[in-house]
């Protein structure tokens, strides 16, 4: 029996703003990529989005990005090793706050957009983040993009991971994702996306932008949130699933 754990960047929406539809998609998917503020998110959006995660019996993770509300968290930024390590342990313990006031535990740490794709390659984020992580709750589960350093990183310190997949974006020959602004980065057909998902979970293969053959794992399978047929997407990612014997449950 094949498995995966099946996750959305949810809780983007912030003040008068509202991205993707957080009550439909979390009643469909096994965790919850909450952001903390940074990228999106603010306090109302977090105690909603946990709330609903207790809810639907949905895990929670932290989803840390630069302080970049404007770039959607988006814009590479140069930080210090101090300052990346100081500005995750920051947006996971806000994130905390709401989950320890609805009695659940926090599950993992997934970084988004471009402080992920920066992780794909750079040790020093890596090990910045995994410290933050290591030292606020050594049992939380990093969420790596498959086949970056970040996941290497936190295995070496001792922390849990899942190499993370993802059923609307590309990928080129290393393994990191597309840049959005390449032309076919994002996978729009959704026969397409959902057929290449049941390879990288039976298989353990995807084919590059360039049509490359690649060797991926994937623990757990990111749909986003703010698409807009993302809960089409998911409704059909599990039929599918359902027919391929892929169990979707939480790691």
């Amino acid at each position: 029996m094949y498995s995966v754990d099946l996750n959305s960047d949810i809780g983007e929406s912030f003040g008068a703003y509202k991205l993707g539809d957080d009550e439909a998609i979390i009643r469909h998917i096994t965790a919850a990529n909450a952001a903390c503020g940074w990228h999106g998110g603010d306090p109302m959006v977090m105690d909603r989005v946990v709330r609903l995660s207790k809810e639907h019996g949905v895990a929670v993770g932290a989803h840390p990005g630069y302080p970049d509300l404007m770039g959607f968290g988006r814009r590479r930024m140069t930080l210090s090793f101090e300052e990346a390590k100081n500005y995750v342990k920051y947006q996971i313990g806000a994130l905390s706050a709401f989950t320890v006031s609805y009695g659940i535990k926090l599950h993992h740490v997934a970084p988004h957009g471009a402080m992920g794709n920066q992780c794909q390659y750079d040790e020093e984020l890596s090990r910045a983040v995994c410290e933050a992580v290591y030292e606020f709750d050594r049992d939380l589960i990093i969420y790596y993009c498959a086949g970056a350093v970040l996941g290497k990183v936190a295995e070496d310190m001792g922390l849990r991971t899942a190499a993370e997949i993802f059923a609307d974006r590309a990928y080129m020959d290393d393994l990191s994702l597309a840049p959005r602004k390449m032309e076919g980065a994002m996978i729009t057909d959704e026969d397409i996306a959902i057929g290449r998902c049941v390879r990288m979970i039976k298989e353990g293969k995807v084919t590059s932008i360039n049509g490359k053959e690649l060797d991926i794992k994937g623990d757990t399978l990111c749909v986003h949130g703010d698409g807009p047929k993302a809960m089409e997407f998911v409704r059909k990612i599990r039929k599918t699933f359902e027919e391929e014997g892929i169990q979707i449950k939480t790691l």
